[in-house]
């Protein structure tokens, strides 16, 4: 009983914690981006986006439009097979919509200061 007890004080303590944690956090505006996906797609995000020739005639002749980029670019998946991050000055990614976005590829180079969306494949 005595172990039970001290489980039940625990948990409520946990649970409180966790409670007061969750509120100041979410008056926070904080990102948790640890992953390798997650870190990519943001640096991407925040430079300054350009569109080559290529990928602005996809966007004037298809469904696409920024919104429908801008979605891709927080909730995608980086393709490294297919990417090379390594590349100097500026590295390339191959990124893939998820859920209904899953047909639209993006080719994206990403430079110091900039990310051009050089190519748009629509599956």
């Amino acid at each position: 009983m005595q172990w039970l007890k001290r489980f039940g004080i625990y948990f409520i303590g946990v649970a409180l914690g966790t409670l007061i944690v969750a509120f100041f956090w979410s008056k926070k505006k904080v990102s948790f981006d640890y992953g390798m996906d997650a870190r990519t797609l943001k640096t991407i995000r925040i430079k300054k986006r350009l569109f080559s020739d290529n990928a602005k005639q996809i966007i004037e002749n298809s469904q696409i439009d920024t919104t429908t980029i801008n979605t891709i670019l927080k909730f995608g998946d980086v393709d490294f097979g297919k990417s090379k991050p390594r590349i100097k000055p500026c590295a390339e990614y191959f990124i893939t919509g998820k859920d209904s976005l899953n047909h639209i590829d993006l080719y994206v180079i990403r430079c110091d200061s900039t990310a051009t969306i050089d190519k748009i494949t629509i599956n």
